[in-house]
């Protein structure tokens, strides 16, 4: 089975329906990806394991990505970002990475992708203060959920969402949130080609606030 059956075999069980176009454009990015990665060490992924672990996974949480604006923490390669970019262009990305040349990479595969619903930040979470509020704040492995709060608090508008990708679910983690933040739900995610469990997280800013 070849990537392009690969990805529609993926996106029928997700539940997905994208255009043709837009199913190439995320197989460009792959690609784009693994022609960076020689260099730059953008994932330790192996190629065969991406479709699955960079695409699938980043639009399994497509149902829960609410329309506006949205940052990507610590995007790293550019997933879930630049995958939800390209399912949803109506939708506005920020890829925010410290990493001088994973920021350089993101903005490369915005040009070569014609991603104009996407913009790149290179810095710290904490020490971005972009001119509008975020309706929601996505983040794969970038910190415990408590972290991910506290230094993004200050981004999201009030009724935004937090949306932490993770594999177990994190009762540890959720036990230790501050008082500011409430899980609004645990989502189990099913990920074609990908093994182990896979949730994700959702939490709002606490009503008292």
């Amino acid at each position: 089975m070849n990537p392009a059956e690969r990805l529609a075999r993926g996106l029928a069980a997700l539940g997905v329906e994208l255009p043709g176009e837009r199913r190439e454009k995320l197989l460009a990015y792959l690609a784009l990806l693994y022609k960076w990665n020689r260099a730059y060490r953008l994932t330790a992924l192996k190629e065969e394991q991406a479709l699955g672990h960079h695409l699938l996974d980043s639009l399994a949480i497509l149902p829960f990505v609410p329309a506006g604006r949205l940052l990507d923490a610590g995007s790293g390669g550019g997933a879930p970002g630049i995958p939800l970019a390209i399912a949803r262009p109506g939708l506005a990305v920020t890829l925010l990475d410290s990493n001088a040349k994973k920021a350089a990479f993101l903005r490369q595969a915005a040009i070569e992708l014609e991603l104009a619903n996407i913009s790149v930040h290179h810095g710290r979470v904490e020490q971005y203060h972009p001119e509008l509020g975020l309706a929601a704040i996505v983040a794969r492995a970038f910190a415990e959920l408590a972290d991910f709060v506290a230094l993004t608090r200050h981004l999201l508008v009030k009724d935004g969402v937090w949306l932490a990708m993770k594999g177990v679910w994190p009762r540890d983690e959720i036990a230790r949130l501050p008082g500011t933040a409430r899980v609004e739900a645990v989502h189990p995610l099913a990920v074609p080609g990908v093994e182990g469990e896979r949730h994700l997280v959702v939490m709002r800013r606490a009503e008292a606030e």
